[in-house]
């Protein structure tokens, strides 16, 4: 009931500032960089932690969860009550992360994820698909992402769903193999802001978040997937 109630809680924040953000004094493109780095991007965040003992409902009702959130986001997209399904959208790609992480049998296998997904991403948002949606398709790109209004303006900025998914799914390895869950939610929520200064520091249309989101998992936890590596190296 508590977490319940503090998701509530959040998420009534969040739809009052999505409702009036426009209305709102500008703030100027550092001060918006801040505010979105320390303020929103985490507030939004704040959700998937809260809602982490989610994560042991089950591989079956996770999967389930993640269908029906899906087709109501998809709804709700299509009937244009763009801020619901911005929140449904964060919600169905926790559930499909954490589901996805049930068929993770070792710390490995997330770590692994953690390399792989760094050049993937680069190529992504450089030359591959991620660029051609952007420029090209930027319908997609809105139905793929979800939006940070901006206080005082109609633009917003954009964190695509892949980033949502692998921030949950190194959220839930988090909790699930013991490592600092705090910490890590803590360092990967400041990646994105991270990479959105960035963005702006060099007049960058946009750049891949998964890399400092990476990184940001695995300086949490150094330590201990250090530790990891070397009882598999012994036992192997």
């Amino acid at each position: 009931m508590v977490r319940a109630a503090a998701v509530l809680a959040v998420l009534a924040a969040l739809a009052a500032y999505y409702g009036v953000s426009e209305d709102l004094p500008a703030l100027g493109v550092w001060a918006d960089v801040a505010f979105l780095s320390f303020a929103l991007i985490p507030l939004t965040f704040l959700l998937v932690l809260i809602a982490l003992p989610l994560r042991r409902s089950g591989m079956d009702r996770l999967g389930w969860t993640a269908v029906a959130l899906v087709g109501f986001s998809a709804a709700l997209e299509w009937a244009g009550l763009d801020i619901a399904a911005n929140f449904v959208k964060i919600a169905a790609v926790v559930s499909v992360a954490w589901w996805f992480l049930s068929f993770f049998e070792a710390l490995s296998w997330v770590l692994l994820i953690a390399v792989l997904i760094v050049p993937v991403d680069i190529f992504s948002v450089a030359r591959g698909p991620t660029k051609e949606i952007v420029e090209n398709q930027p319908q997609v790109f809105n139905a793929l992402s979800i939006s940070f209004p901006l206080p005082g303006e109609h633009n917003s900025a954009q964190l695509g769903l892949p980033d949502v998914l692998f921030f949950s799914l190194f959220l839930g390895a988090a909790d699930r193999f013991g490592l600092r869950v705090g910490l890590t939610w803590i360092l990967m929520t400041l990646s994105f802001g991270a990479t959105l200064a960035l963005a702006v520091g060099f007049d960058i249309s946009g750049l891949p978040a998964l890399p400092l989101l990476s990184a940001g998992f695995v300086l949490a936890n150094a330590d201990h997937l250090w530790r990891y590596y070397k009882d598999w190296r012994s036992a192997a």
